[in-house]
């Protein structure tokens, strides 16, 4: 277990990252259970109850591994506009951190998901610098990929899955010199 665990809430200049609870589960659903949300996903929709599963799942991770996905809220209005966060993940037997992110279509093109990305990836270099931060998406999902593109990561190659091909992206570490 990490020493600094991730923090409880991050507050960046428009939204407050939080970390999930049982009172998010309407917000789950809406969010996760939204077809659009999924157009992506090869998965499919999730049901409203396998969405809720999910917000159960994300609150173990918190509790088992200190880091987890956030409800990302609105600091003006405390909107849950979506989820993000990053959790322990393997890729190719290799630790790393995946950066997810989902939010309601009507708050995309405004920039939040990179606003959110970028205070988790800030975190995970400071607090957990030996972890690669790795975005997997479909082959097919250009906004992810140009959200990764934005934050600096780079394309470092595609994998199948049970569910199907997924695309891999890495964020690059700065080094710096002196």
């Amino acid at each position: 277990m990490a020493s600094n665990p991730e923090p409880d809430e991050i507050r960046t200049d428009r939204l407050l990252l939080r970390r999930v609870g049982p009172g998010d589960v309407r917000s789950a659903i809406a969010v996760m259970s939204d077809p659009e949300t999924n157009r992506f996903n090869p998965a499919g929709t999730p049901s409203a109850e396998q969405a809720a599963k999910m917000l159960v799942e994300w609150q173990a991770h918190w509790a088992r591994d200190d880091i987890g996905y956030w409800a990302v809220e609105l600091s003006e209005t405390g909107e849950v506009i979506g989820f993000g966060g990053l959790r322990h993940h393997e890729l190719d037997g290799e630790p790393t951190l995946n950066l997810f992110y989902r939010f309601r279509p009507r708050h995309w093109g405004r920039g939040y998901a990179p606003e959110m990305a970028r205070a988790a990836i800030d975190w995970a270099s400071r607090d957990r610098p030996g972890r690669p931060v790795v975005i997997i998406t479909d082959p097919d999902n250009t906004p992810s990929q140009r959200v990764a593109e934005k934050l600096g990561f780079a394309h470092v190659g595609e994998r199948t899955t049970d569910e199907g091909p997924m695309v891999v992206w890495r964020r690059q570490e700065v080094t710096m010199v002196t």
